[in-house]
């Protein structure tokens, strides 16, 4: 469950990118926050560089991809519980690598009832 701060984090980061597409669609040159990985980029990843390997879902780069392999762990469709398992210590590792603080103890304790599990 997400908290009250994480929300109005969540509602201001959306209200700037609102503004920040119309003030492009207005043809003002608003740069991009970040280019993300190319699909080239994430096809040259060894297997070993993501959370769910054999699938090849959710890298585990940097810092950032870190959070948002956390933030969509139960999106994941068509993996069995020890491959969570697997991929929550992978997560846990990379986490610990590039300093991402993981407040949950399992994977778990993540929001529960996503497409794949459950509730």
């Amino acid at each position: 469950m997400a908290t009250t701060r994480q929300k109005e984090a969540a509602r201001r980061n959306i209200a700037k990118a609102r503004q920040a597409q119309s003030a492009r669609a207005r043809g003002a040159n608003v740069p991009r926050r970040s280019e993300g990985m190319s699909a080239t980029e994430e096809n040259r990843l060894a297997d070993k560089e993501f959370a769910f390997p054999q699938q090849r879902k959710e890298p585990l780069t940097d810092a950032r991809h870190v959070r948002n392999a956390i933030a969509r762990f139960d999106q994941v469709e068509g993996v069995s519980d020890a491959e969570r398992d697997q991929a929550w210590k992978r997560i846990l590792a990379a986490a610990k690598r590039y300093g991402v603080e993981v407040s949950a103890d399992s994977w778990r304790d993540l929001a529960k009832g996503g497409k794949d599990r459950k509730s």
